[in-house]
């Protein structure tokens, strides 16, 4: 069984990669307060489908680069985040 994820394209600069960001919190073992994380991982993007923003879900797969060990599964939901706007 393969793990499979869900985080938050924060880049989509390169031909069939992108850059995903997994949000987590946990509790700090020594302190007990609730810590935010983040994991970053490099997707394969065959068809070039999600864009920076987008919810997408991603599959643990064989290392196709030196950063790259997952691939896309779907895209879960179309810009998630909001672009910043400049005012």
């Amino acid at each position: 069984m393969r793990k499979r994820l869900v985080g938050v394209v924060t880049s989509d600069k390169m031909n069939k990669s992108r850059r995903v960001e997994i949000e987590r919190s946990f509790r700090h073992p020594k302190y007990g307060k609730t810590v935010r994380g983040r994991t970053v991982c490099h997707v394969h993007d065959e068809n070039n489908e999600s864009k920076e923003g987008d919810l997408v879900e991603i599959e643990e797969s064989r290392p196709l680069s030196r950063l790259k060990h997952w691939t896309l599964v779907k895209v879960v939901k179309v810009n998630a985040i909001p672009e910043k706007v400049d005012a």
